[in-house]
């Protein structure tokens, strides 16, 4: 087993990849009562184009697969796994996002016999016809939730403003119609494709002891056999470098009081999958910070002018094959939003909020959020697993944060923000008595 100690955070990971290719890593930490583990699959909802398992040509399922099947794994023969869980005093969960998909439990006491229910349940499919013609509906209805939400629509406007071709602009539950598509073949085929053991990792974090722990997980695994592994054939739509195309402007009416307005930024260069890559992720993240956090001169001004209120907010997502920021807020005037924020990023060389000063705010203000999140094992499981950037982690930052100059500022405002890059969507009320 190996051991990293990181010195400024006085934490040290214990990781092992065991022989059917599962990557573990644990983190004990001292004086907590919980403990939390994850097991995620490198597996998304845009993974809609792949060579099967066993097979040699590629083929397409339907939107929102990854999420329908997330959703089907918690049900087996015996009954509901999470009432499994429950008995023995554990909470779970589960969640999927356009590149991942992860398992979840948290416990302070049976924690073998949760890592066990945890283990097995992800790794033994149980689909019927039945079964998953019951869950058409039962993720329908949560469609129909997600499409009444005016900030759900509107942030899916946006990405496919940016991403008109790429599968990360199609809602990650699919819909009504995709779903109704799904057959139980398509679920085990996607299962015995993506949940490889070699395409999975188990983080477990709290009150454990990593060698009695790993000697679980070991046992456990070696009960069981498992196919060779097979290497994970996707591919996604090309994307234009230069933003051609991306569609710069679309607006809808929803029966909201007031407007919103969002302003996409698509990343047109791709990002190295390594320390470099979880560098300028941050770069960016200290770049809004700096342009647009609440204690900034922009903020402050827009916030006067009111342009913008607390409902104004800003976030970067970046994962493989495509990365985008968003900035949005509901407002009275959609267009004067979009035209006030797309102006300060145009001109954003020459803002005074980027200077040394601030940057060394900014980077305490990060360092700071960032230690405080460490004390959260949810946070600590969560963002590990979901980050893929070689042997950097989440454990690199406060190295990283430190490093970070105000040149490299200049030069990822450069690279990301252009205007060929830019879109905007508006969502505006409805006329008359339709709006509420």
């Amino acid at each position: 087993m190996e051991t990293t100690h990181y010195a400024t955070l006085d934490e040290t990971l214990y990781q092992q990849t065991l022989a059917n290719g599962l990557q573990v890593t644990m983190l004990p930490k001292a004086g907590y009562h919980k403990t939390y583990a994850v097991m995620t699959t490198n597996y998304g909802s845009i993974d809609n184009y792949f060579v099967p398992a066993g097979g040699s040509d590629y083929t397409t399922v339907p939107a929102g697969i990854a999420h329908f099947l997330e959703h089907k794994m918690f049900e087996k023969k015996a009954g509901d796994i999470f009432e499994v869980f429950s008995r023995n005093g554990a909470s779970a969960n589960a969640f999927t996002s356009f590149t991942r998909t992860s398992y979840l439990f948290s416990a302070t006491d049976n924690i073998k016999t949760n890592l066990d229910t945890l283990l097995d349940f992800v790794q033994d499919p149980y689909f019927t016809e039945a079964s998953v013609n019951k869950e058409k509906g039962i993720i329908g209805q949560e469609i129909e939730m997600y499409e009444d939400d005016p900030n759900w629509r509107l942030f899916f406007g946006i990405i496919e403003n940016l991403y008109p071709k790429h599968p990360v602009h199609e809602d990650i539950a699919g819909t009504i119609d995709s779903i109704a598509k799904i057959t139980p073949e398509q679920l085990y085929q996607a299962y015995h494709t993506f949940y490889q053991p070699s395409n999975m990792n188990l983080f477990v974090v709290g009150n454990i002891d990593p060698v009695e722990t790993l000697a679980w997980i070991e046992a456990n695994q070696a009960d069981k056999e498992f196919a060779p592994a097979t290497p994970i054939q996707r591919q996604f739509p090309e994307e234009a470098s230069d933003g051609s195309d991306i569609i710069p402007y679309r607006m809808t009416q929803l029966p909201v009081k007031r407007g919103k307005s969002i302003v996409g930024i698509k990343g047109l260069a791709p990002v190295s999958r390594d320390r470099a890559g979880l560098k300028y992720r941050t770069e960016l993240n200290l770049l809004f910070d700096m342009l647009f956090g609440d204690s900034s001169q922009n903020y402050l001004q827009l916030y006067d002018q009111g342009i913008v209120d607390d409902s104004f907010g800003y976030e970067l997502d970046l994962a493989r094959t495509y990365h985008f920021a968003t900035l949005s807020g509901d407002t009275e005037k959609p267009q004067q939003f979009s035209d006030a924020i797309i102006s300060l990023l145009e001109k954003a060389s020459d803002n005074p909020d980027l200077n040394a000063n601030r940057l060394a705010l900014v980077k305490k203000e990060a360092l700071g959020r960032m230690l405080q999140s460490m004390n959260a094992l949810e946070y600590i499981a969560n963002t590990y697993s979901g980050d893929d950037f070689g042997d950097a982690s989440l454990f690199d930052l406060v190295n990283i944060i430190d490093e970070i100059t105000l040149t490299d500022i200049q030069s990822v405002l450069k690279q990301f923000v252009r205007s060929a890059a830019l879109s905007v969507f508006h969502i505006e009320p409805l006329a008359g008595d339709d709006a509420k």
